[in-house]
């Protein structure tokens, strides 16, 4: 069971409090309103806010998983992490969604969406909000405010620690807006309310989270030291080695050495693989010692159409009606996901008949998807369950107790082989290939015959090794991008460009526009090229 029971009571008070909705474009949907000064002077009231904004990335409204407090927008296009799963995994080879009625998805999964797409909205103001929550909470936490309220000195020392959690997250969302959009508004628990804040370029958001994060550092938790759930060293260093990886993307500087230095930092910090690749992605992931950070899944207490509800859900086969077998509904959703066949290639070969990442079902399914709304086109996946590692079925038979992995070792370890693959100081080959195989033994359940030796390190085979370990786990369009495959014709997939067959798609599209409404809303922001 997780450790952090989300109440969005405090996320719809602290937001109401902030009130900054012209400038995100979201209206709070509750009028029971009270003062900031008599909740935070209530014991425990600073733990119970800080949980609200951890809320915020797994809840999406205050009456249940069907409710959003977004004006205009629906749960469902709404979740943090159901949206980053969207735009990080529908527009890539990965997989596809059978109902294109769903709002924005037909645009998302052939890349053709613009600046009025549901989806785009819906992720755009979830981060915003988070901004928002997060400078509240760090304006109601000021160390002048907590003595003027009576605090203790040892509940004020451990909201000095909240604080520094509180601004990682804040560095997070920002680090998913500048990957997202390329450009944001900047606001801060030192603007006032209901400030429209100015827009920061790319190398602006990418200097804010860099400095952020390094001043945080020292004073959060030690990695594997804080209550499961929250945010500890090495979750801060798990999002430098992100912005790192990426940096040449983001800024035109690479930034590989960094990066590889981040990821021994977090190796050394304690982390192990798990033995059994699939319990990273079963009920109970919250025990896995891979995990580095997650956003939480409670099929009683958190219900939420998240990103692991929809997957294990969606993953149910429209032939197979094989629900049971994940922990939900025999038919589920009925074969709302699939998988494109470009992806599904990348198991081909004898080295992946036994591998553990294999999950794919073919039986009775062609490869190819001809016609999206046939959910019987297509090989479907078996990755994600809602049952635990000792079999038991969560409480819930729609709405999941997995919790969605946003970071874990393995991804660490190919990062780090990447940047050894691309000359980074201080990463070594030999390193990579023992971390590449570390993976590649365990998915075969401690056997070497998938080992790889040196020269096999290539940029190509990175990149199609970090489909097979980190599908559908929101990197697929990064991973891409950074590799140069994403836009253009250098890679295409099944109805990439709107075309069945895949089409070479404009540069403009390695970032999302700036939503219509949020554009309208600040006029400090433009919109980005090609929108």
């Amino acid at each position: 069971m997780k450790n952090i029971k989300y109440s969005l009571l405090y996320i719809l008070g602290l937001f109401a409090l902030n009130s900054c909705t012209s400038d995100l474009d979201v209206q709070p949907e509750d009028d029971d309103i009270f003062t900031a000064d008599n909740f935070y002077r209530q014991p425990g009231a600073y733990k119970q806010a800080l949980a609200g904004v951890y809320g915020n990335l797994s809840l999406t409204g205050p009456n249940g998983a069907g409710n959003s407090l977004l004006q205009g927008v629906d749960a469902g296009t709404s979740n943090y992490g159901r949206c980053l799963w969207y735009m990080q995994t529908l527009t890539t080879d990965e997989a596809i969604w059978t109902y294109e009625n769903d709002a924005g998805v037909r645009e998302m999964q052939r890349i053709t969406w613009n600046a009025d797409n549901p989806l785009v909205l819906g992720m755009f103001s979830r981060l915003m909000v988070e901004v928002a929550l997060a400078n509240e909470y760090l304006k109601q936490s000021a160390p002048e405010l907590v003595a003027s309220r009576g605090i203790s000195d040892t509940e004020a020392a451990d909201i000095a620690t909240y604080r520094e959690e509180v601004r990682t997250l804040r560095a997070l969302v920002y680090y998913n807006l500048l990957d997202l959009f390329g450009k944001a508004p900047m606001v801060t628990e030192n603007d006032p309310v209901n400030f429209q804040g100015p827009e920061y370029s790319a190398q602006q958001l990418y200097d804010f989270v860099e400095s952020e994060l390094n001043a945080v550092l020292p004073n959060l938790k030690p990695a594997r030291t804080n209550e499961y759930g929250r945010v500890d060293q090495g979750v801060a260093n798990m999002i430098l080695a992100k912005l790192y990886l990426n940096a040449q993307i983001y800024t035109g500087t690479a930034r590989y050495s960094e990066c590889a230095a981040k990821c021994e930092e977090i190796i050394g910090a304690g982390y192990t693989l798990n033995a059994n690749y699939l319990f990273n992605f079963n009920a109970d992931n919250q025990i896995s010692p891979e995990v580095i950070f997650t956003l939480q899944s409670d099929g009683n207490v958190t219900q939420n159409y998240g990103p692991t509800t929809t997957m294990i859900n969606g993953q149910v086969g429209s032939i197979e009606q094989n629900g049971v077998q994940f922990g939900v509904g025999a038919a589920a959703w009925g074969g709302a996901i699939r998988l494109r066949q470009q992806f599904a290639e990348k198991f081909n070969g004898g080295d992946f008949i036994n591998d553990a990442r294999n999950t794919i079902i073919t039986a009775e399914r062609s490869p190819e998807i001809t016609n999206i709304a046939n959910p019987d086109q297509g090989y479907i996946l078996g990755k994600w369950s809602n049952i635990s590692s000792t079999g038991v079925v969560g409480p819930n038979s729609t709405f999941v107790n997995t919790d969605f992995p946003l970071f874990r070792l393995a991804d660490v370890y190919l990062m780090y082989a990447e940047c050894a693959a691309r000359g980074a100081t201080g990463a070594t080959t030999s390193q990579a290939v023992t971390y590449v195989n570390a993976l590649r033994q365990r998915a075969h359940g401690g056997g070497t015959q998938g080992n790889i030796n040196p020269g096999e390190l290539t940029l190509d085979f990175i990149l199609d090794e970090r489909a097979r370990e980190l599908h559908w786990e929101a990197h697929r369009r990064q991973d891409l991008i950074r590799f140069g495959r994403f836009t253009g014709g250098n890679y295409n997939w099944a109805w990439k460009g709107n075309s069945a067959n895949g089409v070479s798609i404009p540069g403009f599209y390695s970032i999302f526009p700036i939503p219509t409404a949020s554009l309208a809303s600040n006029p400090n922001l433009t919109q980005n090229t090609g929108y």
